[in-house]
């Protein structure tokens, strides 16, 4: 590439979404990561995109709302550039309510889900079927959310990578930094962060997931006492997720993982035979602030931050992509005020 005006440091769904949504506006847009693609946290299975509850709301609810609104489009258009499959699928979530106050609460929450959700989804309280694919409910009652969707994590970094190469960006493990510069590396940049302001900005936190052989691509995700079972494109269901603050070996799984699958075929036994074809451990990066840092980076030129996804990564990258994109490109910032470093 003769001239670049972008460097993205890191190949994970922050730098990928970034690279691609500057490279659709025309910009020459190189990704490095010495590790590869998704060799992170975004390189894991769990892909459940779900929304904050619709109560208490604030600008980081709001911020993801937007994104997961926007989502379905916004990865049609990377599908649609690359020819390559994200598998995503707004599906929807069915939640079990436990006693009296949680169906009040839950009540309350869709009343407010219909002005915030701005009529574009639901969240309902709905009867029990007695399905196969629905968690037991002590009131008979669940929750069921429309705005909640999947993707398959490695298959949407592919599609990204496809996508950007196919509008003549690059993706590579090694090159020199040259135009603006954006560091969406993970546990490192939150590091190096951290050691530039003198102030503790995040660290990482270690989840373990399991994926099983089971055939349910249009089937919702369930959400059960903390519990997501997400049903993906590639015949496979994912269990996850731990948040752990304290290991000894990051990337090992561990009896917290066998707990989790033993759960989650207690809560629907429809997955009792279903073999094991993965499982997956490894640190995901959240900013002590607990959201995303973006913008520019401080006291350094030209140099620009994304990082701190957490959890919640795949959900808010969309809307992540296109802020970062008008910042850089357009000196517009549409970043939060509470996601800015300092």
């Amino acid at each position: 590439m003769a001239r670049v005006d972008i460097t993205v440091r890191g190949a994970g769904i922050f730098g990928l979404s970034i690279a691609w949504a500057c490279a659709a506006r025309g910009a020459r847009v190189r990704v490095i990561d010495p590790f590869g693609v998704g060799a992170g946290a975004s390189g894991g299975i769990v892909g459940a995109m779900a929304p904050h509850v619709p109560e208490a709301w604030n600008a980081k609810k709001a911020f993801q709302l937007d994104s997961l609104l926007m989502a379905e489009g916004w990865w049609g258009q990377v599908a649609a550039a690359g020819g390559t499959d994200p598998g995503y699928g707004r599906t929807g979530r069915l939640q079990p309510l436990a006693d009296a106050a949680a169906v009040s609460m839950a009540e309350a929450r869709a009343k407010e889900a219909q002005v915030l959700w701005q009529g574009r989804a639901v969240w309902q309280v709905v009867q029990a079927t007695g399905a196969a694919w629905e968690p037991a409910s002590a009131t008979g009652l669940l929750v069921h959310d429309t705005l909640s969707a999947r993707i398959h994590p490695r298959m949407a970094l592919a599609a990204l990578v496809s996508a950007i190469r196919a509008v003549g960006g690059e993706v590579v493990q090694d090159a020199p930094d040259t135009g603006l510069i954006v560091h969406a590396t993970g546990i490192a940049g939150l590091e190096a962060l951290t050691a530039a302001t003198g102030r503790k900005q995040g660290g990482g936190v270690k989840g373990q997931a399991v994926a099983l052989r089971y055939s349910g691509a249009t089937l919702p995700q369930l959400f059960i006492d903390g519990l997501h079972i997400v049903p993906h494109a590639d015949r496979s269901v994912v269990i996850g997720s731990t948040s752990e603050n304290h290991w000894q070996d990051a990337t090992a799984t561990d009896q917290q993982l066998d707990a989790l699958h033993a759960a989650a075929v207690a809560a629907l036994p429809v997955l009792a035979g279903a073999p094991v074809i993965e499982r997956w451990a490894a640190l995901r990066p959240r900013a002590t602030s607990r959201a995303p840092l973006l913008g520019l980076w401080p006291g350094r030129q030209g140099h620009f931050l994304a990082n701190g996804g957490f959890k919640i990564g795949f959900g808010m990258a969309p809307l992540v992509a296109e802020v970062m994109a008008d910042l850089m490109l357009d000196g517009v910032d549409r970043v939060p005020a509470d996601f800015h470093p300092h």
